[in-house]
């Protein structure tokens, strides 16, 4: 083979990130200093949960922080519970997608896709809905009834993104938010003093 008909060779490199749950090599991962038997494995800050009647939207969770036997694991579990009028606003769970069931009441949910498509239905007594994991999406309680639904998560660690705090609350200069919302500075202040001050 000649020199000249060699070709140049192109090597590329790429690194990636992933945020998720890791893979353990174990059957479980005990906390340590911590004695293994079935009390690990069982979370008891639910109990009553569904006596209490919150007059404020209410997020009772078994998340990693909350149950450390679910370190691993790749799920969590909540419990949400809606007054009359109440909202869980719009937020974002960047590691897991919400499997939402609806036990009481009724509710309107939607999620906003990336190319701005909003998706939205009334769910009843025993529907299931699922939030895409990423994505922006909210739950409403229109009616003057409670409503609780049961969420699981594909991650023991979601992390939580709430929109208006986020936006609102986090010292992010006002002209800058005037100019993204296509308002004047009063109306972004007046906002954020619902929020407090960063």
């Amino acid at each position: 083979m000649a020199m000249n008909s060699l070709k140049p060779i192109s090597l590329v490199t790429a690194k990636t990130a992933l945020a998720s749950d890791p893979d353990i090599l174990s059957d479980f991962i005990a906390p340590t200093n911590t004695s293994v038997d079935g009390k690990l494995f069982t979370f008891t800050g639910m109990r009553g949960v569904l006596t209490k009647f919150p007059q404020n939207f209410t997020l009772t969770k078994a998340t990693m922080n909350e149950f450390p036997a679910l370190n691993g694991k790749s799920v969590s579990y909540a419990v949400l519970q809606y007054p009359a009028d109440g909202l869980n606003p719009p937020h974002t769970h960047p590691r897991a997608a919400e499997l939402l069931f609806l036990v009481y009441g009724s509710l309107e949910v939607g999620f906003v896709d990336t190319k701005n498509v909003l998706y939205t239905h009334n769910l009843q007594v025993g529907d299931v809905f699922i939030f895409p994991k990423g994505l922006v999406y909210y739950q409403y309680n229109p009616t003057q009834k409670s409503a609780i639904a049961i969420s699981s998560f594909g991650s023991a660690n979601t992390g939580t993104v709430s929109v208006p705090l986020s936006v609102f609350s986090t010292g992010i200069d006002d002209r800058i938010l005037a100019k993204a919302f296509k308002t004047d500075l009063y109306t972004i202040q007046k906002i954020k003093s619902g929020f407090g001050k960063p």
